[in-house]
């Protein structure tokens, strides 16, 4: 009842990108080949990862979480973004404005936290190879994963609410194409320098300190690296971490970008072509990352046509 009270905007309307008639025609063709494509190699990843023994490792569970939450991010943001193309009618209620906040902020930070735990995975596997069997287990893994998807949901639970609470009496355009976190708390009808001072510091935690366990653990990396005799092993150890490497740079100077500046360095159109990158190429990239530079996944992808043929 106190949202009812304080809320005259029951819906928003997204500007998205552009209103001319020839550009959406384009962006409906871009957007829709984008998203087939992300799904069909991202199912695909995850398909290989399942039937393939040779894959039944930690590295490759994660890269299937990892497939599974650009899929998942796809699904509550793209096909809306279609329709509103289609139908040239950007609106959007505000209950479901406030479920795709709360979907898109759980989906991008497990992400974050993933991105972790596959760096640690890397660590063990090249600075304590001996303990990599014990110490990455799939229990333990699993076990990892629900951390993952429970703590991440639980933080966008909290902004959530946190932006549930505001009140939105108008204007109601979201410039973006989609609810964004940032976008929305520019329409608020209070100042919301401390509650932005808030989500800023939890946006801090929530990517740097997994940022951060990356950094480390791809120090310690490096050090054992650089102290191999072998150029074989060295060339080896560099090819496990680099798909891993390639996403972290693709995922993080993003979605940095757009929740770390700060409130006075912001501009919207500028943040808005950062999150497509996280939200439509960096899905769709994945899996050709993975693929491209993994024999296994090569492997499994050849040993599965074979089968079909």
């Amino acid at each position: 009842m106190r949202r009812q009270n304080w809320t005259s905007v029951n819906e928003f309307i997204l500007l998205g990108f552009t209103t001319h008639p020839t550009l959406q025609q384009v962006l409906l063709v871009l957007c829709l080949a984008v998203a087939l494509a992300t799904m069909f190699g991202n199912s695909l990843i995850i398909y290989l990862v399942w039937v393939d023994s040779r894959l039944h490792t930690a590295m490759y569970f994660f890269i299937g979480n990892l497939s599974f939450l650009d899929m998942l991010f796809t699904v509550i943001t793209v096909p809306q973004m279609l329709v509103h193309l289609v139908s040239g009618i950007n609106i959007i209620t505000f209950n479901r404005c406030m479920a795709q906040l709360n979907l898109t902020l759980s989906c991008g930070m497990t992400e974050c936290f993933i991105l972790a735990f596959m760096a640690y995975d890397r660590y063990v596997a090249i600075c304590r190879p001996l303990r990599y069997p014990t110490i990455m287990r799939m229990q333990m893994c699993m076990k990892m994963a629900g951390i993952c998807w429970v703590s991440a949901f639980i933080n966008a639970a909290a902004l959530t609410a946190i932006t549930v609470s505001f009140p939105f009496c108008g204007p109601n355009q979201i410039n973006h194409f989609y609810c964004e976190l940032p976008a929305m708390l520019k329409l608020a009808c209070m100042d919301t320098y401390l509650a932005e001072v808030v989500i800023f510091a939890l946006s801090v935690i929530v990517l740097m300190l997994p940022f951060t366990f990356i950094v480390i653990s791809y120090i310690h990396i490096a050090r054992v690296v650089i102290s191999m005799h072998s150029a074989k092993g060295r060339q080896r150890a560099f090819s496990t971490c680099a798909t891993h490497l390639t996403v972290v740079t693709l995922f993080y100077s993003t979605i940095g970008f757009t929740y770390l500046q700060p409130r006075s360095n912001r501009v919207a159109d500028q943040e808005k072509r950062a999150s497509v990158f996280y939200a439509l190429v960096s899905p769709m990239l994945n899996p050709i990352i993975y693929s491209l530079r993994n024999k296994d996944v090569k492997g499994a992808l050849a040993k599965a046509m074979g089968k079909v043929s």
